[in-house]
């Protein structure tokens, strides 16, 4: 059990080290402050936990088996990540040199945040297929299968949890050099251009 537990927490390393929508979500949301970067992860982190218990029931095998259901999910994660991707562009062109204030003053609710990063993970429906394919590998022979799945998508939840505050305390540290007028609007570009990029990839995939 050992053995497996260390094999799941290393696959959980590999997957939350991947560059994805959200990990640039969590970063652009931790640029406005710790706050509301650590609620856009815990909003994420609800949204593997989702995935987790839904693989656990075999509804992600519906969504895997209906062509017609993945491309509804798949146009619905496009837009997602396109609109995010245009607000985050809209942010960008407003960060001139006005005021600090305004950049405070715009400040998502921590409701926004948290919503924000459940939203962007709900809405990827490889995020359904992957918690489908992985989970299962590491229960072990003999286990109950519907609470132990369960149970390792609570470790996996809450494991990520801990690796993205990592981003979060990180960007906060740095927050003096990022919260400059030009280099958040640098950043806020970069990011906005990204999640339109992901939104563009996901809707013409086949």
């Amino acid at each position: 059990m050992l053995t497996t537990l260390l094999a799941f927490l290393g696959a959980c390393t590999l997957i939350a080290a991947s560059p994805g929508p959200s990990t640039v979500l969590i970063i652009k949301q931790s640029l406005r402050s710790r706050r509301s970067g650590f609620l856009t992860v815990l909003g994420n982190e609800t949204g593997v936990f989702i995935w987790g218990v839904v693989a656990a029931c075999g509804l992600t095998a519906l969504l895997a088996a209906s062509e017609l259901a993945y491309d509804v999910m798949r146009i619905v994660g496009a837009v997602v990540l396109v609109v995010f991707g245009i607000q985050t562009l809209w942010q960008a062109r407003r960060a001139d040199g006005r005021a600090e204030a305004a950049w405070a003053g715009t400040e998502k609710s921590d409701w926004a945040s948290y919503r924000g990063g459940l939203l962007l993970n709900l809405a990827n429906p490889k995020a359904a297929i992957f918690a489908l394919s992985f989970l299962p590998q590491f229960v072990p022979e003999g286990a109950p299968h519907l609470p132990t799945m369960i149970g390792l998508a609570a470790l996996w939840a809450v494991y990520e949890t801990g690796y993205y505050s990592m981003y979060v305390w990180f960007v906060g540290r740095m927050r003096a050099v990022l919260s400059r007028s030009g280099v958040r609007r640098r950043l806020e570009q970069v990011s906005g251009g990204v999640l339109l990029l992901l939104g563009a990839r996901l809707a013409l995939e086949s």
